[in-house]
């Protein structure tokens, strides 16, 4: 088949197609260019140091606290009920009557006594318990230890040591204050080390506990009650610690 010429008309819109392609092509492509470029009034990227210190504060323990209570055994369970709850009752008002602080029931048990023999088991009695615990100034426990098991107490399970609240308020803001100081230490010793300048704080963090001493496990002082002399309490140190984190802008 013979395709006739193409008309001069025709010719020219073709040419002009081309031309409108081209130029389509060269817009994009400047568009593209121009997009992968960065802004030339765009801010620097931030750079920040994060650096922690800690603070540690010891300060006296004054107070402390006690864990004590009555434990019987007898062969039935209303005698051994009855017994604590007298023994208990006695304790309870000597406590009371010391003025103790934060005095609570921390437990109160009663339990069977078991026997076994040729595999059978076999209640030989019961055993009943009632514990309270409180707080004092140290230097006033050793004595009340004393009066506590001549009013019918059986057990001393411990004892731990505590500051005061409004001492351990005090050292905790003082081991924050030694927490930052570290901290900004750091921060100027290691932007100098870098040759960077520092800017401004930007964020900054606090935390804060105490280390109470652990709990000193005691056996019931009878022997020292009969003797007539007081068992000795001695108090310890409790640590405050805080860490503060600061991020600076350099």
């Amino acid at each position: 088949m013979n395709c006739a010429p193409l008309s001069l008309s025709v010719r020219r819109s073709i040419r002009n197609r081309k031309h409108y392609l081209q130029v389509a092509f060269l817009s994009l492509g400047v568009i593209g260019l121009t997009a992968c470029q960065a802004p030339s009034n765009s801010s620097p990227l931030t750079r920040t140091l994060m650096v922690s210190g800690q603070g540690e504060v010891n300060i006296p323990t004054t107070l402390t606290q006690v864990q004590l209570g009555v434990e019987i055994q007898n062969q039935t369970a209303e005698a051994v009920q009855q017994q604590v709850a007298q023994r208990s009752q006695a304790v309870v008002k000597l406590l009371q009557s010391r003025q103790v602080e934060k005095l609570e029931t921390t437990g109160i048990q009663l339990n069977p006594n078991y026997s076994y023999k040729d595999g059978e088991q076999t209640i030989k009695g019961y055993s009943g318990t009632n514990m309270v615990s409180f707080r004092m100034p140290t230097e006033k426990v050793g004595t009340l230890l004393d009066d506590a098991v001549k009013a019918g107490a059986t057990r001393i399970d411990s004892v731990s040591f505590v500051a005061s609240d409004e001492a351990i308020a005090a050292a905790q803001q003082n081991a924050i204050r030694e927490a930052t100081a570290k901290a900004k230490t750091q921060v100027s010793a290691a932007l100098e080390a870098l040759g960077l300048q520092q800017r401004e704080i930007v964020n900054v963090q606090v935390m804060g506990g105490n280390q109470m001493p652990p709990p000193m496990p005691m056996g019931m002082p009878a022997l020292a009650a009969q003797n007539k002399v007081p068992t000795p309490v001695i108090g310890g140190e409790q640590e405050i610690a805080a860490v503060v984190t600061l991020q600076v802008r350099y």
